[in-house]
């Protein structure tokens, strides 16, 4: 059977990114990214977050590092990684997080810029790519 695991979500970092590096040296990047869902439920305009684990290597994961803080937008093009683990009290584990493949800095926000147009900016609308 064939399958396809393809993940691309646009959204804001929840927190400054965390680096580390393997034993063999190479880098790895972990940070939540707050996808917004904005939608009309009778007149009022309602807002739904979705908080994703990311997960960065490499040089990518060392670019993430030096250049992103919380707040900050992007795009990630990855996939969708679950993982397992036993906790210390015995408990099985587990947990979702995207493996990115490619991470895009989205510009700074500007101060000043209204609250509506960030939404717009920052793709918080259902708006088709």
């Amino acid at each position: 059977m064939t399958s396809f695991n393809k993940t691309i979500l646009m959204g804001n970092l929840t927190k400054d990114p965390e680096i580390r590096y393997t034993p063999s040296g190479t880098a790895v990047a972990n940070f939540g990214l707050a996808v917004n869902h904005r939608y009309k439920q009778g007149d009022e305009m309602k807002d739904e977050v979705c908080f994703v684990d990311i997960v960065v290597f490499g040089k990518q994961a060392e670019n993430c590092g030096q250049y992103l803080s919380k707040g900050q937008g992007v795009i990630i093009d990855g996939r969708l990684q679950q993982r397992r683990w036993e906790s210390d009290d015995g408990q099985k584990r587990s947990k979702h997080e995207v493996v990115a493949q490619s991470v895009q800095f989205l510009p700074k926000r500007q101060s000043g810029q209204s609250e509506e147009r960030e939404a717009v900016s920052s793709g918080s609308e259902d708006v088709p790519f």
